[in-house]
């Protein structure tokens, strides 16, 4: 792999770990969690599979959150 594909997908791993973080899961429903966790992990596989792309990685995390949200929906 190239380094600089690396660095991208540590750079989003970083920004989506801390963006979970900053968060309160205290008030959070079950389907909201569901959703920010699909996004976060689509996001990921879409940087990975794009190679770092900016589109990639927004129809990613756009595509894992609307699963993570039906996902939600069912518990």
């Amino acid at each position: 792999m190239n380094t600089s594909i690396i660095a991208k997908l540590v750079i989003g791993a970083t920004l989506a770990i801390s963006a979970v973080g900053c968060s309160t899961w205290d008030g959070m429903s079950g389907r909201q969690k569901s959703t920010a966790v699909g996004a976060g992990a689509g996001g990921l596989v879409g940087a990975a599979v794009s190679g770092g792309g900016i589109l990639g990685t927004v129809g990613g995390a756009a595509i894992g959150g609307v699963v993570g949200d039906q996902v939600g929906k069912n518990r």
